[in-house]
């Protein structure tokens, strides 16, 4: 046996045991007490189990499920039941302790002494269990609920190194710590999960392969509070092949579950997944809708989401809350609790933002503070937009992150007196431009000038002559009806040394729905001196453009 110090499950105080799991490793110690399992020659403790009928709608359990859907089902149906059913009844075993899982405190029992011992039997010697490790079985038709009574020879200092439940249990200095039976009481549905999370608490390992079953084995060591069992199923389902069903269904686990350390690296390949998965959330509408609350949170957590802006997924978060939670206090309040936040406000355009405020699915205030956000982080300077996003990226919300938007966000000043003017800025960072080469486009998100719709797009292109490709600049009018505007434009970029804005193409014209303007080769190099490391137009790997729009009457 190796080094207790170094791989061992024993802990003083119950937080030892958890400190030791999170330096790796799955099943903790490299001892295997198998043999001992169920053996009265290495047991101090008699565990008496107490099986319960279930209630009859919740009463199938891995073994009747196929798949992790039908797991789903019927872990739902039967969850609030196993609540309701896990009473405590001491009356009837006086000198034993009855315990369900997730007890904070083991309770004290009272010693009845003139009611009548445990109801089932010792074997009358060690040896009738030690040549088995099948259990003893009774039934208890006495008891009511009770329909079968299974015991087992344990061994108190190997469950008290796995579990802080028993833990507690065997060190409580209460006198019935130092009895020798001691009881459980479970539904039916658990029995399989109790004995295979009891043998794993010898063997470190499990002897169930199905993710239903493991399922059910994680709920049991959750209840129990093994933590190493849970890691090491956590492990087990996560090394199995992922669906839209069992992701979900790893994110919709009891919050006790989902709270623990060991979970977590499940939960977390579970929303990479969805978030993988739905990345398009366009191409995927119909599926995307009909998510619960927990798969949307995990897609709109990511910073990979490709979304035209992140307008297009405010919008989506409406649409889908709105299906979702018809009552309007309802969806005020998942909008407010859980949404949200998830929304990156700093990068919606102002007249979206407009809108948010007139917005009756969200909470004046909370919209108020939500918008103000927002415009606050637009006004501030390029480095301190960049220091915000980089505080906020080790946060859950990301609000100050950008997302791979389709459409890239610009900031525009604008002018109504003495013409009506814009002047819109385009950032962009070096690894987008490299990806434009050989024949790439990367689009503005849209601005607006005289009620119409402007947008900007950047593109790797052939010169003139086709003889080397090269950065072009576009402006472009959306389509929207026959109207044209007489505009002056002038595109400019801020280059080194001086990184202050050089004006580098000027010009004017008739715009229509849908026609673009623009210039091929906007700073008369090639592609290759552009994108060169001493290249003059990215400062800290960042293009900056500049374009001003100006209405000709």
């Amino acid at each position: 046996m190796k080094d207790s110090n170094s791989n061992s499950d024993l802990f003083d105080p119950v937080m030892a045991m958890e400190s030791e799991w999170s330096r790796g490793g799955g099943g903790t110690s490299d001892a295997d007490f198998a043999f001992a399992f169920n053996d009265s020659n290495f047991s101090d403790r008699v565990l008496r189990i107490e099986i319960m009928n279930d209630p009859v709608d919740a009463r199938p359990d891995s073994d009747a499920c196929a798949t992790i859907a039908d797991w789903a089902r019927h872990r739902k149906r039967r969850r609030e039941d196993i609540k309701k059913d896990n009473g405590v009844d001491l009356a009837s075993v006086p000198d034993e302790q009855v315990l369900n899982g997730h007890q904070s405190e083991v309770d004290e029992c009272e010693n009845q002494d003139e009611e009548p011992d445990a109801m089932v039997e010792e074997p009358h010697s060690g040896d009738e269990a030690t040549n088995s490790n099948d259990s003893d079985w009774s039934m208890d038709c006495s008891a009511g609920a009770v329909v079968r009574v299974k015991t087992l020879h344990i061994s108190s200092p190997i469950l008290a190194a796995k579990s802080p439940f028993f833990y507690k249990l065997f060190s409580n200095g209460m006198k019935e710590s130092e009895q020798r039976h001691v009881t459980l009481r479970i539904n039916a549905s658990e029995e399989v999960a109790l004995m295979e999370l009891l043998n794993f608490m010898y063997s470190n390992t499990l002897t169930t392969t199905t993710a239903p079953a493991l399922l059910d084995v994680l709920m049991a060591a959750d209840k129990f509070e093994v933590a190493s069992c849970m890691r090491y199923c956590s492990r087990l389902l996560r090394n199995m092949p992922m669906t839209p069903d069992s992701a979900l269904l790893y994110l919709e686990l009891p919050s006790s579950v989902l709270m623990a350390d060991a979970v977590q690296p499940l939960t977390d390949a579970a929303k990479q997944y969805l978030a993988g998965r739905y990345k398009d959330i366009t191409k995927f509408q119909e599926e995307v809708m009909a998510l619960p609350l927990a798969g949307v949170e995990a897609i709109l957590s990511s910073d990979d989401l490709q979304v035209a802006s992140e307008d297009a997924v405010y919008d989506f978060v409406l649409k889908w809350s709105r299906q979702q939670y018809p009552k309007l206090e309802d969806r005020r309040e998942v909008l407010s609790a859980r949404l949200a936040r998830l929304i990156r406000f700093p990068y919606m355009t102002c007249r979206k933002l407009k809108k948010v405020l007139t917005c009756s699915d969200f909470d004046h205030d909370i919209a108020s503070k939500l918008v103000l956000e927002g415009l606050f982080f637009k006004a501030e300077a390029p480095h301190r937009q960049r220091s915000l996003a980089a505080e906020d990226s080790a946060s859950s919300n990301r609000r100050f992150v950008e997302r791979a938007y389709k459409y890239r966000p610009v900031k525009v000043v604008e002018f109504e007196l003495p013409r009506q003017q814009c002047v819109v800025y385009l950032d962009l960072k070096r690894e987008e431009c490299n990806n434009l080469f050989p024949s790439g486009r990367v689009y503005s998100q849209a601005f607006h000038l005289g009620g119409q719709g402007f947008f900007l797009s950047a593109h790797c292109n052939m010169d003139q002559q086709s003889s080397f490709h090269c950065f072009g600049l576009f402006l472009g009018m959306q389509e929207k009806g026959s109207v044209s505007f007489a505009v002056d434009y002038e595109f400019a970029a801020r280059s080194r040394p001086t990184e202050e804005f050089v004006s580098k193409y000027k010009g004017n014209y008739v715009f229509t729905g849908g026609k673009a303007v623009g210039y091929r080769n906007l700073f008369a190099i090639p592609w290759t001196s552009f994108m060169a490391e001493d290249s003059l137009y990215f400062i800290n790997g960042v293009l900056h453009l500049r374009a001003e729009l100006t209405i000709k009457h």
